[in-house]
């Protein structure tokens, strides 16, 4: 059967210029069908692709199943290319660059590169997503193929017999480890539950170095986390995260990169039995001391959850905007939380560690605005949590964080409303706007409340502004253009 459909590819290409096909290791090839249009082809991606692979303008390509790229290789990915994502029973598609190799899909703001559905009727977890293994440092030790220590297994059933779902560089990691570029990438409509919280997400980053340029990416209906960090040492700039299912950004196992300028737009309707969070972090799965610890550094976020009024509820499922647990050592900074049941959930029930964080500021909540976030009946405004165990409640109260994040010196701001901070339609679905308000109409802490005096935030852009955007100039309107909100 594999034959005679290679044959009708082989066919196809007598009449069709550039017809052709890939080859893949294990005898695998690729299936071309002849093109719908005199313009192009559709071409079938499947296997383990070993050698360095061009997907041209022009052309549709379809992932079927689990695509590998190994041997080193490097797939490219030009402007304005579609890449789609099959689904069929449990053969479901993802993108894997494995260690070594590179995903060069460098698009532009006229011609952004996708990765989406396959379907007519796309539809949020219709396909997995696109997974990037390096070779930096993770805080872990996998002990099956490929893996000891310093090496971590990635979620969601994709490793295999060659070893193809390892990340990290063991014992001689590399941080600055370079596995391409993703820049103007839109990856919708992905995400897939191989087994509860063992998930692929949209984006997933398992020990990808500083080398790696991500920047300009948004994802859409992730029916997982659409990005998420297992260690590594990337540093990412510009990206949106739009009707997420579970969470928006999601840090494990020694993640230590920077984060700058990023936008959530929630869905009220849509959350995730594990409860939804924009941010949700932890140093590992069991709150170890394990190094090195997780320390990423976020900045200017607009974090917008399921309440745009104090009287909507959303779904009951929704947490905070900001969970950070488990030994997590990250950093929030010069940001905007709307409209969640909380604004920021510090939770230390594996023990004292988060308290120890906090006081030592490992942990840092600084030069933030949190409004309209509390219960329904709005009669609390105060945004800032504390869960303990029995064991270390008496010790550390809920009290004593607000009083530590609502000190003056960290100069966090909370409103009664998400109306206060004056951001023009951020709760439109379909046609957002993440803008302040200018001049006298703006709220002034917002337009010019930021600080970078902090030495986390070292190497990062220095704005006056909090949040993702400026009320003008050229950091007002970076996420439009490029980007696409629809409602599924």
């Amino acid at each position: 059967m594999k034959q005679s459909i290679v044959l009708v590819a082989a066919l196809a290409g007598l009449m069709i210029t550039s017809c052709r096909k890939i080859e893949m290791d294990g005898g695998t090839t690729t299936v071309v069908t002849p093109p719908t249009t005199p313009t192009g082809q559709t071409i079938i991606l499947k296997g383990r692709i070993s050698k360095d692979t061009t997907l041209t303008v022009g052309n549709t390509y379809v992932l079927s199943g689990i695509v590998y790229m190994v041997n080193n290789a490097t797939m490219t990915v030009q402007p304005g290319v579609t890449v789609k994502g099959d689904y069929i029973g449990a053969n479901v598609a993802a993108l894997v660059i494995t260690r070594g190799s590179k995903l060069i899909a460098d698009g532009t703001a006229e011609n952004p590169i996708v990765f989406t559905s396959n379907s007519p009727v796309p539809r949020s977890g219709d396909w997995g997503g696109i997974v990037i293994l390096g070779k930096a440092t993770v805080n872990s030790a996998f002990t099956g193929t490929g893996g000891g220590p310093g090496t971590l297994q990635v979620e969601g059933g994709i490793d295999n017999s060659f070893g193809d779902g390892i990340a990290g560089g063991g014992a001689t990691p590399n941080d600055a480890d370079n596995s391409g570029i993703l820049r103007y990438v839109r990856i919708e409509y992905a995400g897939y539950a191989y087994q509860p919280d063992k998930e692929i997400n949209s984006l997933t980053m398992a020990a990808v170095g500083s080398g790696t340029i991500i920047d300009y990416v948004q994802v859409t209906y992730a029916k997982d986390d659409a990005f998420e960090w297992f260690g590594g040492t990337v540093n990412c700039k510009h990206l949106i995260a739009y009707k997420t299912q579970d969470d928006d950004f999601d840090s494990d196992n020694g993640f230590s990169g920077k984060v700058q300028f990023g936008i959530v737009l929630r869905d009220s309707t849509i959350a995730d039995i594990s409860r939804s969070e924009a941010f949700e972090s932890d140093n590992d799965p069991s709150g170890s001391l394990n190094a090195p610890q997780t320390r990423a550094v976020f900045s200017n976020m607009t974090v917008i959850g399921p309440r745009a009024t104090l009287a909507n509820s959303g779904n009951a499922l929704y947490l905070a905007g900001a969970h950070i647990r488990r030994n997590s050592g990250i950093s929030i900074f010069n940001s905007i939380f709307l409209g969640w049941p909380s604004g920021l959930l510090i939770d230390s029930r594996n023990g004292r560690v988060m308290e120890l964080n906090i006081q030592d500021s490992t942990t840092r909540f600084k030069n933030n605005t949190i409004a309209g976030c509390g219960p329904v009946t709005g009669t609390d405004v105060t945004s800032y949590n504390f869960i303990a165990s029995a064991a270390n409640a008496s010790k550390w109260t809920a009290d004593s964080v607000k009083t530590f994040f609502g000190a003056s010196y960290m100069s966090n701001t909370v409103l009664p409303t998400v109306a206060d901070t004056k951001l023009i339609a951020p709760f439109n679905y379909t046609a957002p706007d993440f803008l302040p308000f200018g001049g006298s109409n703006g709220y002034q802490p917002i337009l010019v409340g930021a600080s970078f005096t902090d030495a986390k935030l070292a190497g990062m852009t220095a704005v006056k502004f909090r949040g993702a955007c400026d009320a003008a100039g050229v950091d007002a309107n970076w996420w439009r253009g490029w980007t696409r909100f629809v409602n599924q």
